[in-house]
């Protein structure tokens, strides 16, 4: 099972984005050459554009956010700038910000 590095984006957002057999996306695959939806864990801080999939939306920062579908993953990197580290799953835009560290 892969595990992806988490996201750093260009404005300081972070966040864990995964996709395998054992994490809440589609397919529920390791080797899936492309996924519609990933799961997104623990951002570094509330992101109204994920809500809707906390499974603790009392605790924003402390939640998984199950089964997101990869255009709304693509909305968040972009709102915050795009990605200077990590990586993402296939499916996923790999929007890197153009001031890459």
């Amino acid at each position: 099972m892969k595990k992806y590095q988490a996201v750093i984006c260009a404005d300081g957002f972070t966040m864990s984005v995964q996709a395998s057999q054992t994490a809440y996306c589609t397919p529920r695959s390791d080797s899936a050459s492309e996924y519609t939806e990933v799961e997104i864990g623990y951002p570094s801080r509330p992101e109204s554009l994920l809500m809707e999939w906390a499974e603790s939306p009392d605790s924003p920062t402390d939640s998984v956010y199950a089964w997101v579908p990869v255009e709304r993953v693509s909305l968040v990197l972009a709102k915050h700038g795009g990605i200077v580290e990590g990586e993402v799953p296939p499916g996923v835009a790999n929007l890197r910000s153009c001031h890459e560290s």
